[in-house]
């Protein structure tokens, strides 16, 4: 059996008797059939490479850097800086009454939550290629670990999004209590569309290059530094096809008391939904030639 083979085998544990009478712990690998499974037993018996993989990252990204953690403030800050003076103020974009800087930064912190996350899951599997090429574990934690170590760049970012509100004299509102949802489609979006990618990159190693360019079209295909509002009916419902327009809007609903469409934001959680369950099944069935190609 090779290893590519692996990817797409049930593991289970048990033991077996030697002929002196010994017992002996066994691993059986053995064929789950053709029918695509998530698996989650299997996910959730190494939980614990999970968060090592997520601690790994996080300790990688900051190691002999002058300023650590604060790349995750400057990042989303620089860029609202930027946006706020040639959009804000030079252009003029509405920013649904509210101050452009703190309207601006909201929809920032989401979008690059969700950008680093594509982009680093995109490169999990060729950037861990010896590790699998050499030991058998669910290859989907490679890819779930590159978004979720993002979460805590989220959190600090996020932190210095209520300084903000605060300074601007916005109190956070109840609604903030659905900020969480709108943070799990987030992570979804990422996700789903690092496990179409992923797989694509191992066997086309220019996705590379395709995904900073997806990135910065994505970015102003979605209400990060303009207001959906500008859009009118039906083209404001339809919108709503990409996901993140539902992440960015529903953050601004949460946290500023903005007024999106219902339907836009239902329609993104429809197809985020739909993104992740495509892309998890996709990657389920390129997954068995991922160790022999990359």
């Amino acid at each position: 059996m090779t290893i590519s083979e692996t990817t797409k085998e049930a593991v289970t544990s048990g033991h077996e008797t030697d002929s002196d009478g010994s017992r002996q712990a066994l691993v059986r690998i053995r064929p789950i059939g053709e029918r695509v499974s998530l698996n989650t037993s299997d996910l959730w018996g190494h939980r614990q490479l999970l968060y090592f993989l997520i601690w790994r990252d996080l300790k990688v990204r900051y190691k002999q850097t002058a300023l650590g953690v604060v790349w995750a403030i400057l990042e989303p800050f620089i860029s609202m800086v930027v946006f706020s003076i040639f959009f804000g103020g030079l252009a003029g974009v509405p920013s649904d009454g509210l101050p452009y800087p703190i309207w601006s930064y909201a929809g920032l912190v989401p979008w690059t939550f969700f950008a680093n996350g594509l982009a680093k899951s995109s490169n999990s599997l060729v950037g861990n290629a010896d590790l699998l090429r050499k030991v058998y574990f669910p290859r989907l934690i490679l890819p779930t670990a590159s978004v979720l170590s993002d979460i805590v760049d989220f959190l600090i970012a996020f932190m210095v999004l209520i300084g903000m509100m605060l300074y601007y004299g916005i109190v956070p509102r109840v609604t903030i209590i659905f900020l969480p949802l709108f943070l799990l489609l987030a992570i979804i979006t990422s996700l789903g569309s690092g496990l179409w990618l992923a797989p694509l990159n191992v066997k086309y190693r220019d996705i590379r290059f395709v995904v900073p360019l997806l990135l910065r079209v994505w970015m102003f295909a979605t209400p990060v530094v303009y207001p959906s509002s500008l859009l009118s009916e039906p083209w404001q419902t339809l919108y709503g096809l990409n996901p993140m327009v539902g992440v960015i809007e529903g953050f601004r609903w949460a946290l500023l008391d903005t007024d999106p469409p219902r339907s836009m934001i239902f329609l993104s959680a429809l197809v985020a939904v739909a993104l992740f369950g495509s892309g998890l099944y996709f990657f389920r069935q390129a997954e068995e030639t991922f160790a022999d190609v990359v």
